[in-house]
């Protein structure tokens, strides 16, 4: 039985353990670096990021979470998470821990009355879907979201909005997303990241 963790220091980490329960999966709650022991991924849920940061740093989670990225665990970040896994922040710098070679902006579409949503092609979920869901398209929700504005080599641009910004990316073993998977019923990315987390750490 695969063991997947999921960050639960502040953010949508409900979400996330409900979906991935809806999948058979019995997530485990990380709070502390012993909750990361035996684990075979992780999840970085949305929220806000400064004060995910923070509490990973007061809960001596940062410096933990950086080895068993760079170790091949696979990661998953949403919104967020995806601002934690990113090597470059644009303007003010939260802790985080620098693992995908991404450069993100921080709320790129403005604040929370700004949130909005979008159907996004995004062929690579088509690897863990049905024969109904093949081609259909993903209704994203952006909430005070980030974008990706710079990707380094190596790192596959998995999904963009129709003017070109990227919001979903995949480098290795971490996996990013501006949008939040979680608060929709398609499981499709969830999936997609189990299905990382099945085949080897490092698996593209």
């Amino acid at each position: 039985m695969r063991r997947i963790g999921v960050l639960a220091l502040q953010g949508s980490f409900i979400e996330h353990i409900a979906t991935l329960k809806r999948l058979g999966v019995e997530p485990s709650a990380v709070k502390l670096p012993k909750d990361l022991v035996g684990l075979d991924g992780l999840i970085i849920p949305g929220g806000e990021s400064t004060t995910i940061g923070k509490l990973a740093t007061t809960y001596k989670l940062i410096e933990e979470l950086k080895r068993l990225g760079e170790d091949g665990l696979p990661m998953w970040g949403t919104c967020a998470g995806m601002t934690l896994l990113a090597r470059e922040i644009e303007g003010a710098t939260p802790p985080h821990l620098g693992l995908m070679d991404i450069a993100v902006e921080r709320n790129a579409f403005g604040w929370q009355v700004e949130s909005f949503e979008a159907d996004l092609v995004i062929p690579a979920l088509d690897r863990v879907g049905s024969e109904e869901e093949k081609g259909k398209r993903f209704h994203a929700i952006f909430i005070r979201a980030p974008s990706i504005k710079r990707v380094g080599e190596g790192v596959e641009v998995l999904a963009a909005l129709d003017e070109g910004i990227i919001v979903a990316a995949r480098q290795g073993n971490l996996l990013a997303t501006a949008f939040h998977p979680e608060l929709t019923e398609d499981t499709r990315f969830h999936r997609y990241f189990l299905n990382m987390v099945g085949s080897g750490q490092n698996a593209a």
